[in-house]
């Protein structure tokens, strides 16, 4: 449980970090620039604690597909970005390519 944990901390900062790289203005705004550094770092940390007990390819997979599935949703929620069709069909296949691997795939021991 704690790997799934490790992991959740992961995609959790790295979808704060990104969240504040809009926000920094090119790194020229201290606060929200700070929130970016902390959170990769974070990120990273997490990850690599989560990678002694899944291997890379399925925990990467599921890293960067939720985060970019929930940086979709944080822009198009906080910052009114919008989303077309093909871009919301994109988004469900990387959500069911998740699903599919921590649901069916032998690589990932639960």
């Amino acid at each position: 449980m704690q790997k799934w944990l490790f992991l959740a901390v992961a995609i959790v900062s790295e979808v704060i970090a990104t969240s504040a790289l809009k926000s920094s203005d090119g790194f020229s705004r201290l606060w929200p620039s700070l929130l970016v550094v902390t959170g990769y770092a974070s990120a990273f940390y997490f990850l690599s604690l989560t990678l002694k007990f899944i291997p890379v390819a399925v925990a990467y997979a599921i890293w960067s597909g939720a985060g970019v599935a929930l940086i979709a949703l944080i822009s198009w929620l906080v910052f009114g970005e919008t989303l077309d069709t093909p871009a919301i069909i994109g988004l469900l296949l990387i959500i069911a390519g998740v699903t599919v691997l921590n649901v069916f795939s032998r690589t990932v021991s639960h």
